[in-house]
């Protein structure tokens, strides 16, 4: 429960110091007084979204701080985030917010322990409900719908939620192996048929010798040119060692040997020459005898030049494709044989994924069909509850169906959740969004709001002018329902019917006001003290006793404080303390004895609020 709101320099605000009691807290004032500032206050307090003109003009630094009185669950909760208590009954949640060059920071801190966004997230969800203006807007969202709805069907469907959720995610990686492996067997199988195609035209190549194309293309070249290595070994022939027309080399060696020998009988020291040219004869005559012996062989084979001219051809194909050298070619041939052992093997096969991937999805289809019976049985004991909350909401004709259709299946199950709504009798259901009017919107939120409040541990519920676009016999009964939640929870009103805020058990008026600031240097201080003065607007909060009720009411019902007016609120008072007092020695919640939601559910299970 809250107990009391201290805020300073936030938007309009300059210092307010509030206190909350239990029951019924509503908060009047003209349109634009600053109500919703003091509920703005309050959200960032608990760690709300909050800008730089949350801090008031011409201050650097706003504070807020929200005093709630502990429960047990509380205790155990901020004993586990490891916060000190101070006070056993007493838990202080305080925001500060500083501005510097336009940007704002903010610190929040609990009993004066620094902690994190997720923490003060985690902690609002135990501290207080805010139904804003507009909110309604969300009845409309299909996916709400749903949340809503398994909130409601407690522990044993919010259980069967994660089985699913699990069951999804089993189902989801069941299938990415398998589509995984399918795409692998595409790539394998085609990367298989390149490898063998290329093995097959390897083979066909014969490849051995990696100087086989340089031993070709010399081959070539003597074929190509046999007829000319014909004549001119014969011309080498003529010229070492017979010559028709001439003396050949042989011929002038044999000479010059017979001068020697005969030189070498006078005298020795030529016998090295005669060696010589002795040895240079034996060498002519040699490759005199080879080169015609060469000549003799060489014949021209075009049969031959043909075939090494096409290996040549394939054999460069094969470096081009395989390369760039023969030798290079015949390592890849080699490695080919290798890659194409390792594609045959095979990894897993499709059919075991496959087969997994089907078991996966028929547990996920089960534990789906599982979850459909459970939110359809919580969806008869929502339509039931409801109904009987519109009922005093001056709804008793309408018509209110939880849609269930089937959708493929995802980690919330296979169910598509529609609020299908009737306002009027012999008329079909439809959804809620499309025929409802703004004030049943409203109405049918209060009433969702109350289903909840039966199962929700939260202490502080806060509505932001519910009650907007309803009147007479409606707004009453908002006001009863409003004051029947109050019976479990504190409940702090925001609204303008002054029907409802006479079912108060306290009641704040908020207004502005325009005041003379006393500044030095730009800040405000004492009176005395200053040297300037300037004008600025406030917001100012009052708690009323029972006449400033009367005149309050007065206010909001004629709009000025004449005697009829009076009158009127007057009966507005009286009216609300005969009400309290029906509602006061009734059971609680006895409208709703028909049908309650399961043991288990709480707000932890609560993806989004209402």
């Amino acid at each position: 429960m809250l107990i009391s709101l201290q805020i300073e320099n936030f938007a309009l605000v300059d210092r307010l110091d509030l206190e909350f009691g239990v029951g019924l807290n509503v908060l009047t004032g003209e349109t634009g007084a600053g109500k919703s500032i003091i509920l703005d206050a309050l959200d960032a307090a608990l760690g709300g979204k909050v800008t730089s003109r949350a801090v008031r003009t011409g201050a650097d630094r706003a504070l807020i701080e929200a005093n709630f009185k502990l429960n047990s669950s509380l205790v155990a909760w901020l004993t586990e985030q490891q916060v000190e208590l101070v006070d056993d009954t007493v838990l202080v949640c305080s925001r500060e917010l500083t501005v510097n060059r336009g940007n704002v920071r903010s610190r929040s801190r609990l009993n004066g322990v620094l902690v994190n966004k997720q923490q003060m997230e985690a902690l609002r969800d135990r501290l207080i409900e805010i139904t804003a203006q507009g909110q309604t807007v969300l009845l409309g969202q299909s996916n709400l719908q749903r949340e809503w709805l398994d909130a409601f069907g407690g522990a044993e469907l919010m259980q069967q939620r994660e089985i699913v959720a699990t069951a999804f995610a089993a189902a989801q990686q069941a299938l990415q192996a398998l589509e995984k492996r399918r795409q692998f067997e595409q790539q394998r199988l085609q990367q298989l048929d390149l490898f063998e195609y290329q093995s097959k035209e390897l083979n066909a190549a014969n490849l051995s010798d990696p100087n086989e194309l340089t031993d070709l293309e010399q081959e070539r070249q003597r074929l190509s040119h046999s007829v000319e290595l014909q004549q001119q070994s014969y011309q080498v022939y003529q010229a070492l060692y017979q010559n028709d027309a001439g003396e050949a080399c042989a011929d002038l060696l044999g000479k010059a040997e017979g001068l020697l020998t005969d030189m070498v009988r006078y005298d020795s020291q030529v016998q090295s020459v005669l060696d010589l040219v002795t040895e240079a004869l034996a060498q002519v005559e040699e490759a005199g005898r080879q080169i015609n012996a060469y000549g003799e062989d060489l014949e021209t084979d075009p049969e031959r030049l043909q075939f090494v001219e096409q290996r040549i051809i394939e054999l460069k194909q094969i470096c081009r494709k395989y390369g760039p050298t023969l030798t290079e070619a015949i390592a890849y041939s080699q490695k080919l044989q290798t890659d194409l052992a390792e594609l045959n093997v095979g990894a897993q096969s499709t059919e075991v994924l496959e087969q997994t991937y089907q078991t996966r999805q028929a547990e996920l289809l089960r534990a789906c069909d599982r979850l459909t019976e459970l939110r359809k049985t919580t969806a008869q004991q929502l339509e039931t509850l409801l109904l009987s909350q519109l009922k005093p909401l001056a709804m008793d004709k309408v018509q209110f169906q939880v849609g269930i259709a089937a959708i493929s299946p995802s980690t919330t199950g296979t169910d598509r959740i529609t609020f299908l709504f009737s306002p009027n009798p012999g008329e079909p259901l439809q959804p809620l969004t499309e025929i409802a009017s703004g004030g049943e919107m409203s109405r049918f939120l209060l009433a969702l709001k109350a289903c909840f409040s039966q199962i929700d541990s939260v202490g502080t519920m806060v509505f932001d002018e519910i009650d907007v676009g309803v009147s007479g016999r409606v707004a009453q009964a908002i006001a009863e329902k409003l004051h029947q939640l109050s019976r479990n929870h504190q409940v702090l009103c925001v609204t303008h019917q002054p029907i409802v805020a006479a079912m108060a058990d306290a009641h704040f008026r908020v207004n502005k006001q325009v005041i003379d600031q006393v500044l030095n240097n730009g800040k405000a201080i004492a009176p005395d003290a200053g040297k300037t003065e300037e004008v600025r607007t406030v917001v100012r909060v009052a708690a009323l006793d029972n006449q400033q009720r009367r005149e309050e009411l007065a206010q909001l019902a004629g709009g000025q404080n004449a005697q009829e007016a009076i009158a009127f609120a007057e009966s507005l008072l009286n009216q609300a303390a005969n009400t309290r007092l029906t509602q006061a020695n009734s059971p609680i919640n006895s409208n709703t004895s028909t049908s309650s939601p399961k043991s288990g559910a709480g707000r932890k299970s609560r993806a989004k609020k209402v």
